[in-house]
């Protein structure tokens, strides 16, 4: 049986999870942010939701696209007859983070991508991390990632992506080294530009201005 496309926030995960320690690359609420602002972008090429007022977010067809992630993040914005002026878009990834990213986890997980580990710290505190599964989904999705630059990001669906590396902070994790320094450059103007990726951006420059960059 053919598996469904992987939607835009799983590959934002998927890059972001170290695939041996099963834990996020980078900043851990960050990247909730990023997941979130993916799940708002996919929605948005779906026709589902429109940006108005600048960085208000509407649901402008309420109709779910069938995908348990997309149609779990369309179900936590306010439905048409019941919203004024739109979700500011930087408040609601902050706000949805968290959700959306156990959404992604339970999908990769049910495709076999991810294993699910409870463990201890010290013996006391319990969390969970997520290494990588029986089938292999980040090959591909890291192929596809790290051919994009040299090609240009010729394709939307990757430009977007790309910007939420950048907005994440996970481009210097994923692109290291000089040489990439151009392609981290295109990267942070996508992420300045497109309208889900710049609110996650301001929603990780806010934190980190309130000295909330830790992991």
């Amino acid at each position: 049986m053919t598996l469904a496309p992987l939607t835009l926030p799983e590959e934002l995960l998927l890059l972001a999870l170290d695939p041996v320690r099963g834990r996020p690359r980078n900043n851990s609420r960050h990247l909730q942010w990023g997941l979130a602002g993916a799940a708002l972008a996919e929605l948005e090429e779906a026709g589902r939701i429109a940006v108005e007022r600048g960085d208000r977010i509407a649901v402008v067809n309420p109709l779910p696209p069938g995908d348990p992630v997309l149609d779990g993040a369309l179900a936590a914005l306010p439905p048409p007859a019941k919203q004024r002026r739109g979700v500011p878009a930087q408040r609601w990834v902050q706000r949805a983070g968290r959700p959306v990213q156990e959404l992604c986890l339970r999908r990769l997980v049910e495709r076999g991508a991810l294993r699910r580990e409870s463990r201890r710290a010290l013996g006391l505190f319990p969390y969970e991390r997520f290494p990588a599964g029986a089938v292999d989904l980040l090959g591909p999705v890291r192929e596809r990632f790290a051919a994009a630059p040299g090609a240009g990001f010729p394709d939307r669906r990757g430009r977007v992506l790309a910007a939420l590396v950048s907005a994440t902070d996970l481009d210097r994790k994923i692109l290291a080294g000089r040489e990439h320094r151009t392609a981290r450059r295109t990267m942070k103007r996508f992420a300045q530009e497109m309208a889900m990726a710049h609110a996650v951006e301001r929603a990780v420059s806010a934190d980190k201005s309130s000295g909330g960059g830790g992991g």
